[in-house]
């Protein structure tokens, strides 16, 4: 078990580099930061050369790769961190300089047990990217077919697990706050983090997402998985098909080549929703780097890659989220608000009527907009500012979802400035949700559910004997990690109290966790 101390040496360093980066400013101004938390930043940054402009991207960067992955869940994220470390946040590239060969090799052949000779007939040197969880080489199989061979950077495992033990500690005692600091869940957001990255840590776990997507996408046109090699696979190495094609960062190629791409962007949209809303599963790193083109002008494929970080919603939440979309889009503010309330997202002391208000002022500006004007970040942003009006604490199930939605509308955006992400979306979301909610739906639903009931009687009875009421939307937390709170400590026999020296110890070191989570969460 990591100690206290080892804990503070982390948080100052860290608080040191972001002060350096000028990211500890904004938060001593800011009105909803606890007092204790403004004094540990002024004491974090004091002495430290700030330039004039706060760099936050750039203090994740500098501070590691469990940082950069902390960055990028943040960034789309306003309601968290504000919208200009938002805005500087997107611009955070998850790379690094690329591992030495030597150690690749070694890390290849150590998964494997047996020469890399024995196992690809060529293996390119130089990687084609380097992330900061794992690196990309291209290769040949024996049998003379070209392949990706993704490689976990050495130490990797050991440095992210040490790292965000220590952000356990610190959203701990951040949460401790209570207030806002509370209704944040700093410790869920961080332990949704540490499930995410942990998939990532697993190449077996991103071969099988990526196994599983492909099954749910068959029926989509225009849009396919690469196929794993799976002999050539296990939790440190994945290998798979090699994808010859135009990445969709690469706009002027994708010109040249004569592609339709609004059609392409219009498709993508599409693309995103099936997964999101009809299956409930989604690749949630859908960045212009992971996407490819390939096929002729007229038969043009969308390919995907990198399948480390993937989303799951169930189905009720699924439900609600397409009747807050379809909502939003028709004006339905009185059905948004009650699903909300329903979702238990919204505390049910609170007016479903006036927070059906609250969302009028977000949708009717925006309904009011040219098509061509309307943003599903801009929706995103207005609901966020609601939320602490309204006591909505964060659901940290959904940060993915988030994150993608944006990350899907700036790419589709990228390919045509004339798309809006409603204007596609409301004929997919309108169609599903009579679908799923339509008298056959029901029907088909009410049979499925009482044969079901009837199986689990027994089982069920327990289950609401033993919890009463029911959970709302959000899936219940799993299990946070015991942290023991500095302020909590018993005196120590001669009196002294232990936790008040520790607590001058951290001053500066409180400060880095102090910022890279309330100055992204406020």
């Amino acid at each position: 078990m990591t100690s206290r101390l080892t804990h503070i040496r982390r948080l100052l360093k860290w608080g040191r580099v972001l002060a350096r980066h000028g990211a500890l400013r904004g938060i001593e101004n800011d009105r909803n930061a606890p007092a204790p938390v403004k004094r540990l930043c002024r004491v974090a940054r004091f002495g430290a050369k700030q330039g004039d402009e706060p760099d936050y991207a750039g203090a994740f960067g500098s501070i590691g790769p469990a940082a950069i992955k902390l960055g990028q869940a943040l960034a789309t994220r306003p309601d968290l961190v504000g919208e200009g470390p938002a805005r500087n946040l997107l611009t955070l590239q998850d790379s690094l300089p690329p591992v030495d060969f030597a150690l690749i090799r070694k890390r290849v052949e150590e998964s494997f047990e047996r020469p890399l000779e024995d196992i690809f007939a060529t293996f390119e040197e130089q990687p084609i990217g380097a992330a900061s969880i794992a690196q990309v080489h291209a290769a040949t199989t024996l049998d003379g077919r070209k392949v990706a061979v993704k490689v976990l950077r050495p130490g990797i495992r050991e440095q992210f697990n040490r790292d965000v033990e220590t952000y356990e500690w610190a959203a701990a005692h951040l949460e401790a706050f209570g207030g806002e600091a509370a209704r944040l869940r700093p410790r869920a957001v961080i332990a949704n983090l540490k499930r995410w990255t942990v998939r990532e840590l697993d190449l077996r776990r991103e071969a099988a997402s990526a196994s599983e997507l492909a099954d749910g996408m068959k029926a989509v046109e225009g849009y396919r998985i690469p196929a794993i090699d799976w002999e050539r696979t296990n939790g440190q190495v994945l290998t798979l098909e090699w994808v010859d094609g135009i990445k969709m960062s690469n706009l002027e190629a994708m010109k040249a080549a004569g592609y339709d791409l609004p059609e392409l962007a219009h498709r993508l949209v599409l693309t995103f929703l099936k997964q999101a809303i009809s299956a409930g599963f989604f690749h949630a790193d859908m960045h212009q780097g992971n996407l490819f083109v390939q096929g002729t002008p007229e038969d043009a494929t969308i390919v995907a890659i990198d399948f480390g970080i993937m989303g799951r919603i169930n189905r009720q939440a699924r439900l609600w989220l397409a009747e807050i979309l379809y909502g939003l889009t028709t004006g339905n503010y009185k059905r948004v608000a009650e699903i909300h309330f329903e979702a238990q997202y919204v505390p049910s002391y609170h007016s479903v009527e006036d927070f059906a208000t609250a969302l009028r002022a977000v949708g009717e500006p925006m309904r009011g907009k040219p098509v061509s004007e309307l943003s599903v970040g801009q929706m995103l942003d207005g609901l966020f500012a609601i939320t602490r009006d309204f006591d909505m604490a964060v659901q940290p199930h959904l940060l993915l979802l988030q994150k993608t939605m944006v990350m899907v509308e700036g790419l589709a955006t990228a390919l045509d400035p004339q798309i809006n992400m409603w204007d596609v979306a409301a004929p997919f979301v309108k169609d599903w949700i009579r679908d799923e909610l339509g008298p056959e739906a029901v029907i088909a639903d009410r049979l499925r559910e009482d044969l079901a009931t009837v199986a689990r009687l027994p089982a069920l009875v327990r289950r609401i004997e033993e919890r009463f009421p029911p959970k709302g939307g959000a899936p219940e937390q799993a299990p946070l990690p015991e942290i023991d709170l500095l302020w909590e400590r018993k005196r120590k026999p001669d009196g002294n109290h232990l936790g008040g020296y520790i607590l001058a110890a951290i001053a500066g070191g409180m400060a880095a966790w102090a910022v890279t989570y309330w100055n992204m969460m406020l």
